[in-house]
Parts: C-alpha cells; sequence; structure tokens
C-alpha cells in the first residue's frame, strides 16, 4: 500500500468533517444540547445575513515563517502550513517557546486591520487566540505562554482587534485550539486512543498529538489547568462574541466536547460553535478548508467555508500565490448562492503587517462588494445556484497548492440569490452588448423591473427562452456586475 503523506491526511481529516469516535454524550446532556443550539436563533439569523468574514491566523509561528533551521517545510515533508512548523520540524518545546522572546510586531495596528476587512466588504473577524503551538494572543492568567507576559511586545492582540472591531462596527470572534496544544497538552490523550483502538477513519490516530516532545502533564490536567480555564477566560473578559471557532476534535471523547459547549454557553449563550467542537455538537458546519460543497441541499445547518489568501493560513514567506480579485469573488460567489458564509484568511507577518499584495486584492474585491453587495448581504440561495459552463469543484487547501486556480468565466456564466420579492443574476465577467439569463425565463412569473446595481434601471424582455438585457453603451466592470429583477 502507498504510504500517506501528512500533508494528504491533513487535507483528508479536513474534508471528512473530523467525524470520529463511536461514542456520543449522555441521553441527559443530549437533551441539554439541543435546547441551548435551540436558543441561539437570533446568531444564525446574524450569521446567515454576515455571509463575509476575515479570518486571522497569527502567532509565533509567523517568525519562522515556514523555515527553520534554514530549511523549507517542504524539505521537512511533512505539513505545508507555516502554523504547523513546530508540528512539521519536530521542534522541543523549549527550544520554540524562545521563538517568544523574538515577538515584539511593534507595527501591528488593530485599526488597520479592522479597516482593511471593512473595505473587503467583510461583516466580522476571527482572531487565533490560541493555536495548535499552545501560544495565547492575549493575555492569560491560566498560562504565561502568552502575547503579554512572554514577549517583550506585552500588548494584548486580542483586545485591540475585539475594540477597534466595536469602534468600527464589525462583529468579533475567537478560534481556540482545544484539543490539540502541542506545548502543554501531553499526548493529546493517544495512548489512550491507542489503547481502545479508536481510528479517526483514516487510522492515523496519532494524527496532531505531540509525539516528539509531549509534555509530562496528562491530557486531563491540560483540560482542567489550561483549556477549559482559557475559554472561560475568552467568555469573560470579550463579551458580546458572536462565534467560537474550535478546532481539530479527534480524540476528544464526548463528555470533553460537552463540556467545551457548556463553558461558553453558561457565561455567553448567543455564542455559536464550529462542528469541530467534535463529537456532533457543533452549532455550524465547516464543509473543510479551502472547500466548498459540492451539492449543498444536504447541509441541515448553517454553514461556513474558510479560506487561505494563499496556500497558507499563517504568514509564510515564500508563498506568493495570492487569490486574485476575482477568484475571491469567485469563492464568496459560490458559497453565497450555495446558502454559505465565506471566511477569508490573512496571515500577518512577525512585524505585524499585511503583505501589500494581499491588501490590495481584498480592496479591489471590497469596491465590487461595495456597489454589488446587495446581491450578497442578508441573500438566500435560490432555487437555481448557477447556470453557465463554467463549474469547479474546490476540493482543499492542497489540490489548490497543487493545481492553483484555472477557471475561465465567460458571460454566460450567472450565479442567482434571493432577498425579498428579488432575484440577482451575478456575473464575474465583463459583460457583451446583451445578457441572456435563462433561468429568468417566463415560467418563474413575470418580470416588472430590471436593473444593474450601481448603474439603474435597463430595458429587458422576458420570454420562455429567459430574460434579454441591453448592456449600456460604455459599461464594461473589470469583475463583472449583478442584474437585480423584482416582480
Amino acid at each position: 500500500m502507498r504510504r500517506i503523506s501528512t500533508v494528504l491526511l491533513l487535507s483528508l481529516f479536513i474534508q471528512i468533517g473530523f467525524a470520529q469516535t463511536n461514542d456520543s454524550i449522555s441521553k441527559e446532556h443530549a437533551v441539554e444540547w439541543k435546547k441551548m443550539n435551540a436558543s441561539k436563533k437570533a446568531t444564525f439569523d446574524w450569521f446567515r445575513d454576515a455571509k463575509y468574514g476575515m479570518f486571522i491566523h497569527w502567532g509565533l509561528y509567523s517568525i519562522p515563517a515556514g523555515v527553520w533551521k534554514g530549511k523549507t517545510l517542504k524539505e521537512y515533508k511533512s505539513s505545508q502550513l507555516a502554523e504547523w512548523i513546530m508540528s512539521s520540524a519536530k521542534i522541543p518545546r523549549a527550544e520554540y517557546a524562545e521563538l517568544a522572546n523574538q515577538f515584539n510586531p511593534v507595527q501591528f495596528n488593530a485599526d488597520s486591520i479592522v479597516l482593511l476587512a471593512k473595505e473587503a466588504g467583510m461583516r466580522y473577524v476571527v482572531l487565533t487566540s490560541k493555536h495548535h503551538d499552545g501560544f495565547a494572543m492575549y493575555q492569560s492568567a491560566a498560562s504565561k505562554f502568552n502575547i503579554v507576559d512572554a514577549t517583550p511586545f506585552k500588548r494584548d492582540v486580542l483586545r485591540e482587534l475585539y475594540n477597534a472591531c466595536k469602534r468600527q462596527g464589525l462583529d468579533f470572534g475567537v478560534y481556540y485550539s482545544h484539543n490539540i496544544d502541542w506545548m502543554d497538552g501531553g499526548d493529546g490523550q493517544l495512548a489512550e486512543a491507542i489503547a481502545n483502538k479508536m481510528n479517526v477513519g483514516i487510522k492515523n490516530v496519532a494524527f496532531g498529538a505531540n509525539t516528539w516532545d509531549p509534555s509530562p502533564n496528562s491530557f486531563e490536567e491540560y483540560l482542567q489547568k489550561k483549556a477549559y480555564p482559557q475559554v472561560k477566560e475568552l467568555m469573560h473578559n470579550y463579551p458580546d462574541l458572536k462565534c467560537l471557532w474550535y478546532d481539530m476534535p479527534w480524540r476528544l471523547k464526548p463528555e470533553q466536547s460537552y463540556e467545551f459547549y457548556k463553558i461558553v454557553y453558561d457565561i455567553q449563550p448567543q455564542v455559536i460553535i464550529t462542528e469541530r467542537i467534535g463529537n456532533g455538537l457543533g452549532d455550524y458546519i465547516i464543509p473543510g478548508d479551502n472547500k466548498i460543497p459540492v451539492d449543498a441541499n444536504g447541509i441541515a445547518k448553517p454553514w461556513e467555508t474558510v479560506g487561505t489568501h494563499n496556500n497558507s493560513w499563517g504568514y509564510k514567506s515564500y508563498d506568493n500565490d495570492w487569490k486574485t480579485p476575482k477568484e475571491m469573488l469567485y469563492w464568496l460567489i459560490e458559497i453565497v448562492s450555495k446558502g454559505g458564509n465565506y471566511m477569508l484568511n490573512i496571515g500577518p507577518t512577525s512585524e505585524g503587517l499585511v503583505t501589500q499584495q494581499s491588501a490590495n486584492n481584498l480592496r479591489v474585491a471590497g469596491k465590487w462588494l461595495k456597489i454589488n453587495g446587495e446581491a450578497i448581504y442578508g441573500t438566500q440561495k435560490w432555487k437555481i445556484m448557477h447556470e453557465g459552463p463554467t463549474n469547479l469543484n474546490m476540493e482543499g487547501t492542497t489540490a489548490r497548492s497543487q493545481k492553483g486556480f484555472k477557471a475561465n468565466f465567460t458571460p454566460e456564466d450567472f450565479w442567482f440569490t434571493q432577498k425579498g420579492k428579488s432575484l440577482y443574476a451575478i456575473s464575474i465577467e465583463k459583460p457583451t452588448e446583451e445578457a441572456v439569463i435563462k433561468s429568468f425565463c417566463s415560467e418563474i412569473g413575470k418580470i416588472k423591473r430590471a436593473e444593474i446595481l450601481g448603474f439603474g434601471k435597463v430595458k429587458f424582455k422576458q420570454k420562455q427562452e429567459g430574460l434579454t438585457i441591453k448592456i449600456p453603451k460604455g459599461f464594461c466592470p473589470e469583475n463583472g456586475y449583478v442584474i437585480k429583477v423584482s416582480f
């Protein structure tokens, strides 16, 4: 049998939705979970309307930026993600902890990053409060391995972004790596999992565990002394959060997942939680990293695709394969037409800066949204999601990094959304003299008005074959346009 690489394993774990364990929570807890989940309607409504958010992966891993002791991640033949460098290079805990002495991102400006999110058209921001390396980006009483107590920077980045979002009117959430902590998480329950012959579908039960230099404490001690207390800190110290982004739950026991859910609910009951809490206890679905579901009709819960701007979450100095504005818009429009949300990541440098190309591309896509956002925010999927010859299968982070993004969009490609009594046909290509939208045929009802967002009312003819619109002379937006019809 061919040996499966760690990179492929990571991709596969992500794509199968992190399902694991044959156990389940107790009947009593299952009843309580349903009540808690059902009480979050207001936040679910917010989530469905917001559509577009900014993910921020930032931590000590931005210092090596994908290179350790002169070797790139590719040379380590393990995960190619910059934030995984501690695992990929098997860096001892004490050696990795020394990076904190170098972390002094004096050029970081929370208001600038939040302003960038606003200019990009994003409605919420989610920061990695603690990633798999165990380093907290806020001042934590539960662990001194944090940005205030362990670095010369001595500023609470999470607090600054949280406050900047409050000032500028964006909503805020936090990411927290609850199950994987290479610094303090012991063996991640690996020995127990092996003893119980547990697997996660691909029979690599050790995936994500610190097997090279595990901390001497037990996993249960990690939960009681660090993970549970830190989640409580986040909930107490940063009120009015919208979401908590747990990640990578395999090997977690059902009751442990339940405890992570209940801690949040008891302090901030409105917070919605990703399915990566584990054991089926999530409030919303994550189809996969850089993955768009082919058929979203079978997804019962709200869902969100998360995507990298290049091919890594944390800053990677030699990865300049940035998503172009048109590619960003494709991901957003394809996802929204299927009823989902899109959260696009930035990975600041160790100085606290967003790369110029990344920022420029975000702003260009944001200009399109400023004109056409009515067709995105607060919309629902229509009975038809797309018409036209271009069909892409976005298969995940590894697939994009290997294949790149190749698409030949045409003026015949339209994606659809709806809001109230209006329908929207969204194009991301320059128009020709006429736009013909086959899905807007006479069978859907009589269209009374048609307009191009940002331009105004246009003449149209609706027939059995579809809707034909005469494109105004000189109207030629580079990244497409939106036709709105009303009945």
